[in-house]
């Protein structure tokens, strides 16, 4: 791993420094200020969510055509336009003064941050690396846990200090002066596969977007990626709900990130060896299972270490699904036309964070309480893992015809 991480330090490290910054676009920090933003304009759950659903919808649609860019212009040009602007959004999110200009700051911070920050960084790293991309997204995605251990700390000991809104102004400065910079350099040399095993890595045919949209398998893939951001976006979005609702103290969510954080972290690393020595589809069928036991848990109990558990289980589903779809889709579809490909899946991602929000927080306003809910949801994903086991089968034996034929042609 040390001399993995010596030889590639300029790609992972510009990655995880993208992903890191993601979080200031993620559900779970921007739920640090919707108290403030309820109490300021008067919104109740459901009105907020109505908000966050349009945001989040918007910038999913636009998402498809902004993520192709990654495939025809070189990364760091993105990266040099996409920070600034996330930098700028989060100074909206502070001093929004209408309904209007704060639903504009979540648009470009979900698109920008959420969106294209991640974005980049796996399309990069899914494109520069081959066989040891398990272990290369691994490393990567773990800017995503760093945000979450780190970050809502470091904004309440900001707030506390300074009020809520100069989280947000830090947060811009930090874009600014270290993400800009450092993910342009890094970013600015692509990196070329070296060594014998990236040669002789598997090789896959090209799909185009097009030919992507009407493979079958595909939208059944899809059915249990969208799992995990649905469900762990509810959560994170309604900590404030599900803490008084459970009577739990307020500090024991930002407790219970850290728990998750260390979870995912060690799982996804775990993953990523598991990834380069059996490939993503091994992994398919069973990265839903613990997302399935976690719902159960905070369905059937309200005792304070409940929390943790829940938050122990969604950081092994995190982990594991993190690196296996930073993997999978180059493994499946190739790598020439990856930018598109991923930009429609990561753009269905944004809108099941979006959905999951404005449909729960309409249930609760109707009198159907989050933990109910979440007994629907931990069947679903129960339900889909049977689906990834047969969508694994599948691919496994469309990947041997696809070999088969390729050495033909060679």
């Amino acid at each position: 791993m040390l001399s993995f991480l010596k030889e590639n330090y300029r790609w992972i490290g510009g990655g995880f420094l993208l992903t890191y910054f993601s979080s200031f676009g993620q559900t779970f920090f921007i739920a640090s200020s919707v108290a403030e933003w309820q109490a300021q304009f008067g919104l109740s759950h459901g009105g907020f969510g109505a908000l966050y659903f349009m945001a989040t919808l918007g910038s999913a649609l636009l998402l498809p055509f902004v993520g192709r860019l990654v495939d025809i212009i070189p990364e760091h040009k993105v990266i040099a336009v996409v920070v600034p602007i996330l930098a700028l959004a989060s100074l909206m999110a502070a001093f929004a003064s209408s309904l209007i200009m704060l639903t504009l700051a979540i648009f470009l911070l979900r698109l920008f941050g959420q969106g294209m920050m991640t974005h980049i960084a796996l399309t990069a790293t899914g494109r520069w690396f081959a066989a040891q991309r398990g272990r290369a997204v691994s490393l990567v995605v773990m800017g995503h846990q760093g945000g979450e251990a780190t970050l809502p700390l470091a904004f309440v000991a900001v707030g506390m200090a300074f009020g809520w809104q100069a989280g947000w102004i830090a947060g811009s400065i930090a874009m600014l002066l270290v993400a800009l910079p450092l993910g342009v350099w890094a970013y600015r040399v692509p990196r070329l596969p070296k060594g014998q095993s990236e040669k002789t890595a598997t090789k896959v045919r090209e799909w185009t977007r097009n030919e992507v949209l009407k493979d079958p398998i595909f939208w059944l893939i899809l059915t249990g990626t969208l799992a995990p951001p649905f469900i762990g976006t509810t959560i994170f979005f309604h900590q404030d709900y599900l803490t008084t609702l459970r009577e739990w103290p307020p500090q024991l969510f930002a407790q219970g990130l850290s728990v998750m954080a260390i979870t995912t972290v060690t799982c996804a690393l775990l993953n990523g060896a598991i990834i380069d020595r059996y490939g993503a589809k091994s992994v398919l069928p069973f990265f839903l299972l613990p997302l399935s036991a976690a719902c159960f848990a905070v369905a059937f109990s309200d005792s304070a270490p409940t929390l943790f558990f829940f938050m122990f289980l969604l950081g092994i589903s995190y982990g594991i699904s993190a690196t296996l779809f930073g993997a999978l889709w180059p493994e499946i579809y190739g790598t020439k036309h990856l930018g598109a490909i991923r930009s429609v899946i990561v753009s269905a991602m944004v809108l099941a964070t979006a959905i999951g929000p404005g449909i729960t927080g309409a249930l609760i306003d109707y009198g159907i309480d989050l933990p109910s809910q979440l007994f629907a949801l931990g069947g679903y994903c129960l339900l889909t893992a049977l689906s990834m086991a047969t969508a694994s089968l599948i691919l496994r034996r469309r990947a041997r015809k696809e070999a088969a034929g390729l050495e033909a042609i060679l």
